[in-house]
């Protein structure tokens, strides 16, 4: 059972489709989930707190105090493998996209570092209002997994979209995600990620506006999912995690020689890094002075790390980046041919959100038999998700 020994949180809000949670709870318990349940103060008017608690033999907390005690939101959200929002209301759905911590469900979903799943409930209308469905994608930028509503008869008495996912389905999805979850396992990554510094002086340089994000969040997902995973990261200002090695570089050459150091011994290699295709020809000594007149600078090609070591490849899988500004579905697959790529990731400056030094992607991903999928605007998170799901198949 892939639910076996899973901590799941059930968030319920305020809907008629509270009833099936209860199902949902029986289920989660059946397959060997340990579940515990927070309730929003509406829904107490469907189903009581105790009805969930006979169900989860666990204490049910609708409020962040009772009496005198404080229910530790905080806890309860690093407790948890996975949240389950089910049913998600308009109105908790409306909190979530905009962080209104006025209840316990919304107070815990802020303070959870695991997965996030979300079940909406609601009458047709409300479901089609332009209003839901940017709550909706908002939730899915953050990096939120949508269950899709059912199609069927509604408490209004209307029939259309709107339903809850029915328990059995929920499961089923919960199930799949958890047996993806080590598909990795016992396979060594390398990660490049970030910017290299050209050092022109001791105080200048030549480099570019990659924070590293996306790079970051690829470890991430590949130590989640069972890789023991290097990440070599050029000057970032952002935090890593002690879930996998972090190498930090400056310059294109220090990050080849790190990579090539692990190629050989390692299963798969993601080149996210925004690599410097040139460098000073001579690093001066002391600071630059400046004069009369314009200054010229001889600049010479670093080495192409993705391309050297794609030379080199044998039965590693090698996943490369094209970030481009115009004929970028072409530019991409001349890239993917010329560097050995298994897969080239395409995203383009054009796109809104894509890019350098946002929280959000939008990428194509491309294979040696063309385009394999187009995705639309996402978190970083879940961007990385979707390369790594391309990854795990071509393994």
């Amino acid at each position: 059972m892939q639910l076996k020994g899973k901590n799941v949180l059930l968030a319920v809000s305020g809907s008629i489709a509270v009833y099936k949670s209860l199902f949902l709870t029986r289920l989660l318990v059946k397959e060997g989930a340990e579940v515990k349940i927070i309730m929003t103060p509406a829904s107490t008017d469907f189903v009581s707190p105790l009805s969930f608690s006979t169900l989860s033999k666990h204490p049910v907390y609708s409020d962040v105090s009772s009496g005198d005690q404080w229910n530790n939101h905080v806890e309860l959200g690093l407790w948890a493998d996975v949240m389950l929002i089910a049913p998600a209301t308009a109105t908790t759905m409306a909190k979530l996209a905009n962080g209104i911590a006025d209840n316990m469900v919304i107070a815990c979903y802020l303070s959870a570092k695991c997965p996030v799943f979300f079940a909406p409930a609601m009458d047709l209308d409300m479901w089609k209002h332009p209003s839901t469905k940017r709550n909706l994608e908002t939730l899915q930028s953050y990096g939120n997994t949508f269950i899709q509503v059912g199609d069927g008869e509604l408490a209004s008495g209307l029939s259309g979209e709107g339903r809850m996912a029915e328990p059995e389905e929920i499961v089923s999805i919960l199930r799949n995600y958890f047996s993806t979850r080590q598909d990795l396992k016992g396979k060594k990554a390398i990660v490049t990620a970030g910017p290299t510094y050209e050092d022109l002086d001791p105080v200048r340089y030549i480099g570019n506006r990659s924070t590293g994000r996306m790079g970051i969040a690829l470890a991430e997902e590949l130590a989640l999912r069972g890789a023991e995973v290097t990440l070599v990261l050029g000057p970032s200002p952002l935090k890593t995690s002690s879930e996998y090695t972090t190498v930090r570089v400056r310059n294109a050459e220090q990050m080849f020689h790190e990579v090539k150091a692990l190629h050989q011994s390692s299963d798969i290699v993601i080149f996210a890094a925004a690599v410097a295709d040139y460098k000073p020809a001579k690093v001066a000594e002391h600071k630059i002075k400046k004069k009369e007149g314009d200054l010229a600078i001889q600049l010479e090609r670093t080495i192409d790390i993705a391309k050297t070591l794609g030379a080199e490849k044998k039965n590693q899988i090698h996943i490369g980046f094209a970030l481009e500004t115009t004929k970028g579905d072409k530019n991409a697959q001349v890239k993917l041919v010329k560097k050995n790529f298994d897969i080239i990731v395409l995203n383009t400056l054009a796109d809104k959100g894509a890019g350098f030094a946002h929280d959000t992607n939008k990428i194509t991903l491309y294979g040696e038999n063309g385009l394999i999928q187009a995705y639309p605007l996402t978190s970083k998170k879940k961007a990385a998700q979707n390369i790594i799901d391309a990854l795990s198949k071509k393994l």
